[in-house]
């Protein structure tokens, strides 16, 4: 890079004990060219990309409380960030309702692939969202009658004592 000496009016910076001022002259030399890419990969470095990413979990009807791998999330709709990516088990509770037990595979998008993922995580300058809706219909929880618990406890007794020599 070349410097150059700044003037102010009649008298070059550096003469007579005034104070010494730098500016860089911008050349088109093969050095300059490096130095800007240089300084557009540190500008890109230093505003990193962002994947963020949600899960929501609607209900039929609403109001049921919500739970992803075992941890409370809220009653629905209920909405919780994730890191990973894989199997997710969803339980669903209402009063009324049978509870819903739910295992659902998240894959990731193509920008969460492995090498995509570098770039969408540190180089990518702006915030990259994945939201992911998950409805549930809840079915009412039928009240067995007396007489066919009576006959299922018969079964599986007669089960039972078959089983058993």
């Amino acid at each position: 890079m070349s410097f150059q000496w700044c003037k102010f009016g009649s008298v070059a910076a550096g003469e007579s004990g005034v104070a010494k001022h730098l500016v860089r002259g911008i050349k088109s030399s093969g050095a300059n060219r490096l130095g800007v890419w240089l300084v557009t990969l540190m500008l890109l470095a230093a505003s990193p990309g962002c994947v963020r990413r949600r899960m929501t979990v609607r209900t039929s009807p609403p109001g049921a409380t919500v739970s992803i791998d075992n941890q409370l999330i809220g009653t629905s709709p209920a909405a919780t960030s994730f890191v990973y990516y894989g199997t997710r088990e969803i339980r669903v509770e209402k009063d009324g309702f049978r509870t819903e037990t739910i295992r659902r595979k998240i894959k990731p998008p193509w920008y969460q692939w492995p090498v995509a993922e570098f770039f969408s995580e540190t180089l990518w300058p702006g915030e990259l969202r994945d939201e992911r809706i998950i409805d549930v219909q809840l079915v009412p929880q039928s009240i067995p009658s007396s007489e066919e618990v009576l006959q299922r406890a018969d079964a599986l007794r007669i089960q039972n004592s078959a089983a058993t020599p």
